[in-house]
C-alpha cells in the first residue's frame, strides 16, 4: 500500500475545517444569547440613573424586607417590616421566570393569607427569579428581583 502524502492542500482543508467549526459554534451560541434575552430593563437609562437615589432612598425608608420559598405547589413570598412582621401592600405585580429567558414566565396569582402571599405554582427544579413591585399604603413603589432556588 502506497503511502499518502501530506500535501499543503491537505493543510488548508483542516485549517478551514476547524475554523470552520468555531465559527459555527460561535454562531450558535451568539444567535442563542440574543433569541433569549429577555430585553431592557428601562426604556431610558440616563432618565432612569437620575432619579434612582430617590427610589432606592424611599424604598429604604420602608424597611421591607422580602423572602420568596417554594413547596407543596404553592409559592410563598413574605413581606415583612424591620420587626419580621408582616406587610400587606395596597398593590403587588409579581413575574415569575427564569433569569436566562422569558419562555417560562407567569404571573402568579398572589393572595394575602395574613402572613405572606401565596400562589399556586408548580416549578420545576432550578433557578427563578420574582420580578415584583409592590405599592405600600402610602404610595411609595417597592420594586425587588427576588431569587428562588427550587430543588426537587
Amino acid at each position: 500500500m502506497a503511502e499518502r502524502e501530506f500535501t499543503g492542500r491537505h493543510a488548508a482543508m483542516l485549517f478551514v475545517g476547524a475554523f470552520g467549526v468555531i465559527i459555527l459554534v460561535n454562531l450558535v451560541l451568539a444567535f442563542s444569547a440574543v433569541k433569549t434575552f429577555p430585553g431592557l430593563e428601562v426604556k431610558n437609562s440616563y432618565v432612569a440613573s437620575q432619579e434612582f437615589d430617590i427610589r432606592r432612598d424611599a424604598q429604604e425608608a420602608l424597611g421591607w424586607h422580602v423572602n420568596a420559598r417554594a413547596t407543596g405547589g404553592l409559592v410563598i413570598l413574605a413581606i415583612t417590616d424591620d420587626a419580621g412582621m408582616p406587610i400587606q401592600v395596597e398593590n403587588l405585580n409579581a413575574v415569575l421566570g427564569r433569569a436566562t429567558h422569558v419562555k417560562d414566565d407567569i404571573k402568579p396569582d398572589f393572595k394575602f393569607d395574613g402572613q405572606a402571599y401565596v400562589a399556586p405554582v408548580e416549578l420545576a427544579d432550578g433557578n427563578w427569579n420574582i420580578r415584583m413591585t409592590a405599592t405600600s399604603v402610602d404610595g411609595t413603589e417597592f420594586t425587588q428581583r427576588v431569587i428562588l432556588h427550587v430543588k426537587g
